[in-house]
């Protein structure tokens, strides 16, 4: 089964988990900018949750699928459509072979992410399928996609066979089928215009001024275009440190919040270095990562002091809720009323 790129859109690649434990060989992790999109997208498809998939940022790609094949899309809303009609997300869609998906205008989030039955095949390096740009590692060739790639996949698992088998008896297979039934993303994210993320204080935010704390919580940043998968430059109320300090280079994670010269923070995301200089002045708490992911250049962010016991509370409720989702979504497959 294949994919084949018509056009490329803005910046299209596969991610998946990442690309865990070489840290320390100075290897990052990448990955998934939004992770509960990615997840809840092979669960629908009847993949492993950790598989990769297509990560679409703001003007998506045009596909064409060359043989019938099951996909999710998930993340922000960028107006999918198969041959002209629109598709919904967060649910399983079949699609007919030599139909043609491309994407509009931006509705909600900034990232959609397209997931396929079987997964995509593409050679594993450090265990992870993941697009390192920069490094032109992983994914496809190391790089976004291209117009005249051609994407081959995985063989689909039982389950996703049910999944197509059930779809095909609902009803005639125009350019798609789909299901009535969805998933409720809203307890994993929510998308706004405003983004409010909860964070812990940084080791050195005791470093800055009284003011510069104050303003740090009670402002409004605006995401910058020069932001990307490596971090969000943010500009809003400056954040000044007391005195000039000079620091040893630490470890840092997605979601660090750090501080150069100029005042205006860098929130690190995805493609993050594996360490960093700078001043850490907080730390984005585990449960609001996927929102980041969802900020688009402009859009506003403000930043909520949360405790380490909240933060763990909220991931904790959001990996319940995904183990949950995992047994809805089996049950839905195998019970007798499908749709």
């Amino acid at each position: 089964m294949t994919i084949t790129v018509l056009s490329s859109g803005m910046l299209s690649s596969i991610q998946d988990l990442g690309r865990n434990g070489f840290q320390k060989h100075g290897v990052i992790v990448s990955g998934a900018m939004d992770s509960y999109s990615l997840r809840i997208g092979n669960l629908i498809v009847g993949n492993k949750e950790e598989e990769a998939g297509l990560e679409i940022t703001l003007l998506g790609p045009t596909l064409l699928f060359e043989n019938d094949m099951l996909i999710a899309i998930t993340g922000g809303d960028l107006s999918p459509a198969i041959e002209g009609k629109s598709v919904p997300l967060w649910r399983p869609v079949l699609v007919k072979k030599g139909s043609v998906l491309n994407f509009g205008e931006i509705k909600s989030g900034c990232r959609a992410y397209l997931c396929v039955a079987g997964g995509f095949t593409v050679p594993e390096m450090l265990n992870s399928k993941s697009t390192y740009l920069r490094a032109r590692m992983g994914g496809y060739k190391g790089r976004p996609l291209k117009a005249g790639d051609r994407i081959e996949i995985n063989s689909i698992s039982h389950l996703s066979e049910k999944l197509i088998i059930k779809l095909q008896n609902n009803k005639a297979l125009d350019a798609f089928t789909t299901t009535n039934w969805f998933v409720d993303f809203h307890k994993f994210i929510t998308f706004s215009n405003e983004y409010r993320i909860r964070i812990l204080a940084g080791n050195h935010f005791s470093m800055c001024s009284t003011n510069s704390q104050m303003n740090f919580y009670t402002g409004k940043y605006t995401v910058t275009p020069q932001s990307d998968r490596m971090g969000y430059r943010i500009n809003g109320p400056e954040v000044k440190l007391n005195e000039k300090c000079e620091l040893l280079s630490e470890a840092v994670t997605f979601g660090t919040i750090q501080l150069p010269p100029d005042g205006n923070p860098i929130i690190l995301v995805a493609d993050r270095q594996t360490t960093g200089g700078y001043p850490k002045i907080g730390q984005v708490v585990s449960a609001d990562l996927s929102l980041i992911a969802q900020i688009k250049p402009g859009e506003k962010i403000s930043f909520q002091e949360s405790t380490l016991q909240e933060a763990e509370y909220l991931i904790i409720q959001k990996e319940k809720g995904m183990r949950e989702l995992d047994i809805f979504l089996k049950m839905k497959i195998n019970e007798n009323h499908f749709n």
